[in-house]
């Protein structure tokens, strides 16, 4: 059977114990899951059929595309955060999932096609997505069933003052609103604390392995676990180059592994020189450019032979650091090489 030479070990624990803490810290708001974008590289079907059977009950999607993918496993609560365009409405009225309104417009569209309940994205300072205070006053979301009002914190990974300004907006916004359920947090937000919680809480980040906030470092564990194959074994001599551009020289007689992974499969070009594979607790530095499908590793003194697997250091917060990615461009850039598995 053919066999890809990348693959992604995805720990369905682990996703489970990091949703159980966010749900913990979430206190008495309901935790939801946001598995936009292939539940952030690593399968939005696997995520979701996962956390489905731990107890989430509603998931947040960005596109109807997303929505229908996911339809067949007839999820709980099914959520589309970017509303609905004309091109969407014929999905949307199907009942697949519940539209995130975010513009007077979607509203007027909605309501005119008769669909049921809705969600609505206010804007409390991002400016971004979502209603105004202007859109309230013009009575925008007259005659709509609204389940959730949303809005979406802009700094709540860092001590930002932004952050109460935000809540506070919510809250005065929200009271404009006849709706059942108000949800403001995301990853980080669950961090600041009950203040920010309200009655349901939307991470994406920590449930996949990364730490927007120091509270949750120790509470959040790895989830995604790249691996590649060796392709070659190699000795380099003293004086030699790896790569292009010759950034690394060996120092002495080096042997070096090539793998198959580079940038075309998310492994980005901030990694050179600065990324490692992992032999259990043994780090193996990565040595040259990352090139679009290979990488080069030191495995001097170790017995690893082509054909074989090694795993790729890729904590997130740690791997951000050596990269000068963020956490979610990590993740979400996962490439469609990967065989995942787990």
């Amino acid at each position: 059977m053919f066999e890809l030479p990348l693959r992604l070990r995805r720990d369905a624990d682990a996703l489970v114990a990091n949703w159980r803490a966010l749900a913990r810290l979430s206190g008495t708001a309901a935790c939801g899951a946001a598995i936009k974008a292939d539940g952030y590289g690593l399968g939005a079907a696997w995520v979701a059929e996962t956390l489905a059977a731990a107890g989430c009950r509603d998931f947040f999607v960005a596109t109807w595309a997303e929505a229908a993918a996911l339809a067949p496993l007839q999820l709980p609560s099914l959520s589309v955060f970017h509303g609905v365009r004309d091109e969407d409405m014929e999905l949307a009225l199907s009942g697949i999932a519940t539209p995130v309104l975010n513009t007077a417009t979607q509203a007027s569209r909605w309501r005119s096609a008769g669909g049921g309940a809705c969600h609505v994205m206010l804007d409390t300072g991002m400016n971004r997505l979502g209603l105004d205070e202007g859109d309230l006053a013009a009575r925008a979301l007259d005659g709509l069933v609204v389940d959730t009002v949303m809005s979406h914190l802009a700094s709540a990974d860092e001590d930002s003052a932004q952050n109460g300004e935000q809540r506070g907006r919510f809250v005065a916004m929200g009271e404009k609103v006849a709706a059942r359920r108000l949800s403001l947090a995301n990853s980080a937000g669950i961090a600041l604390g009950s203040d920010y919680t309200f009655d349901l809480t939307r991470p994406g980040l920590a449930l996949y392995g990364g730490v927007p906030r120091p509270e949750l470092a120790g509470v959040i564990t790895q989830v995604a676990f790249p691996e590649a194959q060796v392709l070659q074994r190699r000795t380099v001599r003293a004086g030699e180059a790896v790569g292009y551009n010759a950034t690394w020289v060996a120092p002495a007689d080096t042997d070096v592994a090539i793998l198959n992974y580079g940038y075309a499969d998310g492994y980005f070009r901030g990694f050179s020189g600065r990324g490692a594979a992992l032999i259990e607790d043994t780090v193996l530095p990565l040595i040259g450019r990352v090139s679009m499908d290979l990488i080069a590793i030191d495995v001097t003194g170790q017995d690893v032979a082509e054909g074989d697997w090694l795993a790729i250091d890729f904590d997130l917060p740690r791997a951000a650091g050596q990269s000068s990615m963020s956490q979610y461009e990590l993740l979400t850039g996962l490439g469609a090489r990967f065989k995942r598995i787990g």
